[in-house]
């Protein structure tokens, strides 16, 4: 576990490099078929730069107030406080901002920078619904998240995977509305071979981000569960939680696609419990619930 936490630490700044790098290809591609040099990798760098820097220190209050997510104290909801300062105090962390969703779906995240300044988000749905061992299974969940630094590069990756895609429709609308200069001035075979290579690199660039932050998402969501279950000594209150997010057919009215891989489970109706493959955020349910029950 140790070692997972500092490999979540480096792949932080493994991942908002290689966003960078794509940023900056971007950047260069854009530059060079306006006709302005280097003045596209300037403008793709600043971006870059001022967006990871948002990510890092903000883009957990961005998660938040995306999600609609209300902060509470132990007066509002003494039953979720409580249950989340015991399970801190059996695994050594400092107890993360409480909010809950106003949501029926049953779900939950949490997300920070680091555990000291994490937060943990709460369906009002997963509060109601759930028994409580199966509440503490997934709060626990969530906790593993912050103690393992998962929260750090997937606040990160929302905020990269959204300047990829920003910037790539801005490169694809700014090419049909004004086509490249630098073709039209040249008109040699280069301008026409970076115009290529630029569309097919607006085109597949978000495809890219996108997969990323999918795998970033799947990779994790096991070890928390293992890592939740080792907090709360019975893995079968997890599994439960589990079984009724899967035979629950309620969407979640304030997730988005942006925010979806934080979530324990994927916050769409039919999305991730049929989709498994490449584009989905989050690994099957069932098999989620089986290596539990079978810990």
């Amino acid at each position: 576990m140790y070692n997972q936490i500092t490999s979540n630490k480096r792949k932080t700044w493994v991942l908002m490099t290689i966003f960078m790098i794509v940023i900056v290809l971007l950047g260069w591609v854009f530059g060079e078929s306006q006709g302005i040099g280097y003045g596209g990798i300037a403008i793709a760098m600043v971006i870059a730069v001022v967006m990871n820097l948002v990510g890092y220190f903000k883009g957990d209050k961005i998660a938040l107030a995306m999600s609609k997510a209300r902060a509470i104290n132990k007066e509002d909801n003494s039953y979720v406080y409580r249950m989340v300062e015991n399970l801190c105090l059996a695994s050594g962390l400092v107890a993360p901002k409480i909010y809950i969703l106003p949501d029926q779906n049953i779900n939950a995240f949490a997300c920070g920078r680091k555990p000291e300044t994490a937060s943990i988000a709460i369906s009002a749905g997963a509060i109601e619904k759930l028994e409580n061992e199966e509440l503490e299974g997934v709060i626990a969940h969530e906790l593993s998240h912050i103690k393992n630094y998962d929260i750090r590069v997937m606040t990160i990756v929302i905020i990269c995977v959204g300047v990829v895609t920003l910037m790539a429709d801005f490169f694809l609308r700014t090419q049909f509305l004004f086509g490249g200069r630098r073709d039209n001035r040249e008109s040699g075979q280069l301008g026409a071979i970076l115009m290529i290579v630029g569309l097919v690199l607006a085109i597949l660039s978000p495809v890219f981000a996108t997969l990323i932050q999918l795998a970033v998402s799947r990779k994790r969501e096991y070890l928390a569960d293992a890592s939740g279950a080792l907090l709360t000594r019975y893995p079968e209150g997890l599994a439960r939680a589990l079984e009724k997010i899967k035979n629950s057919n309620q969407p979640s009215k304030t997730a988005n696609h942006a925010t979806a891989h934080l979530y324990i489970a994927n916050p769409f109706e039919g999305v991730g419990k049929k989709v498994t493959g490449l584009f989905s955020t989050h690994p099957p349910l069932d098999d989620r619930i089986a290596k539990l029950r079978n810990m």
